[in-house]
């Protein structure tokens, strides 16, 4: 019961915030200070909001987002856990790609898209490469900081019980990386959002980077604001829900803070 209180309590700090800023927001309109059309108001906006809800537009546009995002994150982590293991196993092999990682990881991925759009035309190739190339980095970094940062008495203790480098790995290594894996992922997805948004307000016609650089060509800033009220939250629940899974695996071990 106590524990219930006290996670109903921290949420007022945050309530108190948004409140404020709302009602800041609706005087400056109600005042006339800035034009509607740069800024509308919170009951324009909102009634935006009930529209795009009637007419399921904006579900449709969340559900493409978010199967991209999915789509180019399993990708980013596929690749990144493959690589991470490989250097794990053959520490040698890493000198082979190391290199290319590290100047990759400087290159903003929206910077590529020009680049893909000429190779992979606006289909969904480009932004599932988009999507890969903003996730991947955090990822790999992480599952090899988990990697490398295994005890090494641990190993010996895995290899005079004459384990093979795989056995080590799968029975020593992996586990104690879990931690690092799963914080990785839930960085990278973060990014993922992030990458996905932009990509789609360049290279699609479907999902919510779309539907936002559509209402700025219609200059319908009211909708614009509530594509990036409704990215916000649903990248919040998504992360969200990462951190719970997190937490469970790791029984309540992962203190990071984001809790």
């Amino acid at each position: 019961m106590k524990k219930i209180k006290a996670d109903s309590l921290k949420f007022i700090p945050a309530v108190l915030t948004i409140f404020s800023i709302v009602l800041l927001w609706y005087f400056i309109c109600k005042l006339g200070i800035i034009s509607p059309y740069i800024l509308p108001s919170p009951e324009k906006c909102f009634r935006s909001l009930v529209a795009m809800i009637k007419s399921g537009d904006i579900f449709i546009d969340i559900g493409i987002s978010l199967s991209r995002v999915a789509r180019g994150f399993s990708l980013a982590f596929i690749i990144a856990f493959v690589l991470g293991m490989i250097s794990s196993v053959v520490p040698f092999s890493k000198h082979f790609f190391e290199y290319l990682i590290q100047f990759f990881k400087n290159v903003p991925p929206i910077s590529m898209i020009p680049l893909l759009i000429l190779w992979c035309g606006i289909g969904e190739t480009t932004k599932t490469i988009i999507i890969i190339l903003a996730s991947f980095f955090p990822i790999y970094m992480n599952i090899v900081k988990g990697f490398t940062g295994c005890d090494k008495k641990l190993i010996e203790v895995g290899k005079s019980f004459g384990y093979s480098r795989l056995e080590c790995f799968s029975k020593i290594i992996l586990p104690n990386a879990i931690s690092d894996i799963l914080v990785g992922m839930r960085v990278g997805l973060g990014y993922a959002w992030r990458a996905i948004i932009g990509a789609e307000m360049v290279a699609a016609s479907t999902g919510l980077g779309h539907m936002i650089l559509f209402s700025q060509t219609m200059s319908r800033t009211d909708r614009v604001i509530v594509g990036i009220v409704v990215i916000g939250l649903v990248g919040y629940l998504t992360d969200k829900v990462f951190g719970i899974v997190l937490n469970k695996v790791l029984k309540g071990k992962a203190e990071n803070g984001w809790n």
